[in-house]
């Protein structure tokens, strides 16, 4: 026999529904990083910058009267491990958003997936355009590579006065090969030289065969497109060559090892990225502080700022779609206009990239320091 509470039971709750919110717990957020390996330095400064986020967000009462459920796998920097590490979010931890990842090939190969899933993704310094032509629900928080390869260029010919560059690739990487491409066109239309094109594979240690090709060559700056373990190498045995022109590269030397790797011969080199923690904006300031509050007074670098900000612009998404996930979520991140961050406005175009303002930070005294901002 049904009592008559359960029919009211049953009536109150086709009139007054219980909250999504209350009955499904935690919201989950997936991030799939590079926490270590060789690429390590990227994925574990990103994740401080999120993970400040999220606890800034929870202090505040989280998101939709819900907390936040941050949970990272690690890609350990080995080629495979992206698309394991998202399916294992997706699959078994149930994530409804995912953040990731820093280097342009790991997202390339874990894109698929969050888009067939319809999770949606955004990318946090994978700055090869080919990420987001992937699909719809892949977005990311970073300039792209045809961006950064002009303001790279432009700063060659113009703040360093060079008529003549030397590129090192790295031929296994779509980030590496894809900012070459870039810098070789943007250079040579703004009336420079690429006056050699020397290749290599991340991984290698001894570059000195490119770079007596590049000495002979008589450039006036190196542009090394690769990332920070092979591009201090490259400065240690460049000035040992006796190549003291300025070497420049891009977003992927942006580490602190890339100083302690590289020791004396990487002062006076210069990189370009989306934040200095020099700026004096009060916003940026503000974040800096309570950074340094949180991870022992260390200073954050462009991929934290650019985690930091990409968990705000999804947890902002998610108030105004009062989705936590799927077409409604993804809708809400394309829509995104002159949210203020960190790392200056975002706003997601219709290919849903973020172009960010760009700096050039020089190495000096063992520290990168802003030298200047630079529009392409």
């Amino acid at each position: 026999m049904i009592r008559p509470v359960v029919f009211l039971f049953l009536a109150l709750s086709l009139l007054f529904p219980f909250s999504a919110s209350a009955a499904e717990g935690p919201i989950k957020i997936g991030h799939y990083a590079s926490l270590t390996g060789k690429d390590a330095a990227f994925g574990v400064a990103t994740r401080k910058g999120v993970l400040l986020a999220v606890e800034e967000i929870n202090a505040r009462g989280g998101v939709l009267g819900r907390k936040l459920e941050y949970l990272v796998e690690d890609m350990q920097s080995k080629p495979g491990e992206a698309a394991t590490a998202v399916k294992k979010l997706i699959s078994r931890d149930k994530v409804g958003v995912m953040i990731g990842a820093n280097a342009s090939a790991n997202s390339l190969e874990a894109a698929p997936i969050c888009q067939n899933a319809r999770v949606p993704m955004m990318a946090i310094s994978s700055t090869n355009p080919r990420v987001t032509e992937i699909g719809d629900y892949i977005f990311r928080i970073c300039f792209i590579d045809p961006f950064q390869g002009a303001v790279l260029a432009k700063f060659a010919r113009t703040s360093l006065k060079a008529q003549r560059v030397a590129l090192l690739t790295a031929v296994n990487s779509p980030y590496s090969v894809g900012l070459s491409a870039v810098l070789r066109e943007r250079f040579t239309a703004l009336g420079g030289e690429i006056v050699a094109e020397q290749k290599y594979t991340e991984g290698d240690k001894d570059f000195r065969a490119q770079l007596t090709a590049i000495r002979a060559a008589q450039p006036d700056v190196i542009a090394a497109t690769g990332f920070y373990s092979e591009a201090a190498l490259i400065c240690i045995q460049a000035r040992n060559l006796g190549l003291a022109v300025p070497i420049i590269g891009g977003d992927g030397w942006e580490a602190p090892q890339l100083t302690e790797l590289g020791g004396k011969a990487v002062e006076g080199t210069y990189y370009c990225t989306y934040f200095s923690a020099d700026n004096h904006a009060p916003e940026v300031q503000s974040f800096v502080r309570r950074y340094q509050s949180r991870w022992s007074n260390e200073r954050p670098e462009g991929v934290s700022a650019l985690g930091y900000d990409a968990m705000y612009v999804i947890a902002a998404a998610m108030e105004r779609s009062r989705a936590t996930t799927g077409p409604a979520l993804r809708d809400a991140i394309a829509a995104t206009k002159n949210h203020a961050g960190v790392t200056g406005q975002t706003t997601i175009d219709a290919q849903r990239n973020s172009e960010k303002a760009a700096v050039m930070l020089a190495v000096k005294n063992g520290r990168s320091e802003f030298f200047e901002s630079v529009a392409p």
